[in-house]
């Protein structure tokens, strides 16, 4: 039997979902959206105000607008720096911080490395990250009670609601974020001793990912890095 079904079974003791709840928890879906569109639209006009030769025409003007806040360094080339970020949660919502940070930070110029292990390793799998959930059971985001959150058919629903938004705000899809990093120069790299575990195939990962990559080779890169991660 399906679990994705519409959430309109009873809760426990055979009580019924208050309608009131679910209208919470899309209102709150909508809050957050609009409030990071609103901080990005902040930051973007930041960058534009910055200097008066942001304000002039042509690629050069774009290239200015496009770099970082004065508090970032953009090295490039052998004294460039380098971030390392180990992705180790495989839910919807998650696999958004890895690829996010790692591709903003390619485009500054910096070396980077995303080293995905145990359930972050469903972010590269080509066919697994296109059925990854939100979770709204323990997540202080969703204004409902576990005993709600944990009904059959939430996470499903939860997962619709914020791919709508993102579909309706424009933002990318992670296999859009996936390509943008590759393309961008980061190194996602799919832990060998994972793929063993979950009796994964090389070939089930997106093509551009670097596979049977050991714990000693992310640590010796965490070891050189300027900023490493966990998400």
């Amino acid at each position: 039997m399906s679990t994705d079904n519409e959430p309109s079974a009873t809760g426990p003791a055979g009580s019924e979902i208050d309608p009131e709840e679910f209208a919470a928890l899309r209102e709150r879906v909508e809050e957050l959206e609009e409030s990071a569109a609103q901080r990005a639209a902040e930051d973007r006009v930041a960058r534009d105000s910055q200097s008066p030769s942001d304000h002039a025409s042509g690629p050069s003007a774009r290239k200015q607008t496009a770099q970082p806040r004065n508090d970032v360094e953009t090295d490039t080339g052998d004294d460039g720096k380098k971030m390392t970020i180990v992705a180790t949660q495989g839910t919807f919502d998650m696999a958004y911080p890895p690829l996010i940070l790692a591709s903003t930070a390619a485009a500054f110029g910096w070396d980077v490395v995303v080293f995905h292990t145990f359930w972050g390793l469903d972010i590269l799998h080509e066919e697994n990250s296109q059925d990854l959930k939100l979770s709204a059971v323990g997540n202080p985001n969703m204004p409902l009670p576990n005993a709600i959150a944990a009904l059959p058919g939430m996470d499903a629903m939860a997962t619709k609601m914020m791919e709508k938004k993102i579909d309706e705000n424009g933002t990318a899809t992670i296999e859009e974020l996936i390509d943008l990093s590759l393309e961008s120069g980061v190194d996602l790299q799919a832990c060998q001793m994972t793929i063993e575990l979950m009796d994964y195939d090389e070939d089930d990962f997106y093509d551009g990912v670097t596979t049977g990559v050991g714990a000693a080779t992310a640590i010796q890169h965490m070891a050189e890095s300027d900023v490493q991660l966990l998400v």
